[in-house]
């Protein structure tokens, strides 16, 4: 993926800051992510994640150490989903959509929110001499491609994401899909995962967005 090919030509210092920038910025996006779904949750009558300490944004709260590994030599992952009981939201059905739509959601608010600095500042940055400016322009980039890979990987439909959650909460509890989801749905996910299937979906999305995105913050 783009990190990937970014750090082939980079080197010593230089290679250090922009591991360490992805890594920041890969840690924002997942935390934001778990915290929104704990606080939509919270918000729609359920304490779970609160009194499970999950409500926070101390990141060793939420950072899974495989999801963490994942990203960062795969290039996507996970944190620990923060535990939901929806049987103590206020209206079921609604709050297990905005609960499974809050996570992806706050991505997209922040892929766009980094899209904006990331024109304006970020080459600048990048190419300057000075290693912590550099560190703020990779960060201000991944900042804006992880949030958006982030939140594209969560609307797959396949369990246990956030996509199949929001899609089973319109379909009856016997639905042949969700039935075969719930039980391969693991299964399926891995094998997206390993042969890299993800990046055919993302990179179709990606351009369209990058042109949306950029041609908005280029009117300024």
């Amino acid at each position: 993926m783009l990190y990937f090919l970014l750090a082939s030509s980079l080197s010593g210092w230089e290679l250090l800051i922009y591991i360490i920038a992805y890594i920041f910025a890969m840690m924002l996006a997942l935390v934001l992510h778990e915290f929104s779904h704990g606080f939509t949750a919270y918000k729609c009558g359920d304490d779970t994640a609160r009194l499970s300490g999950r409500l926070s944004l101390n990141p060793f709260n939420h950072i899974d150490i495989f999801g963490l590994m994942s990203f960062l030599f795969i290039g996507f992952g996970w944190a620990k989903p923060v535990p939901v009981n929806s049987l103590k939201f206020r209206n079921y059905k609604r709050g297990q959509r905005l609960v499974s739509l809050s996570g992806v959601v706050t991505n997209f608010i922040l892929a766009f929110i980094f899209s904006g600095l990331a024109f304006f500042f970020a080459t600048p940055l990048v190419n300057n001499s000075n290693l912590f400016l550099n560190f703020i322009g990779y960060f201000l980039i991944f900042g804006f491609y992880i949030n958006f890979s982030y939140a594209i990987f969560n609307l797959l439909p396949i369990y246990p994401l956030d996509g199949f959650n929001f899609l089973k909460s319109f379909l009856r509890p016997d639905n042949k899909y969700v039935s075969f989801m719930e039980r391969y749905g693991s299964i399926i996910l891995i094998i997206f995962i390993v042969t890299s299937a993800f990046n055919y979906v993302y990179n179709y999305f990606l351009y369209g967005i990058e042109f949306l995105f950029y041609g908005f913050w280029g009117l300024f």
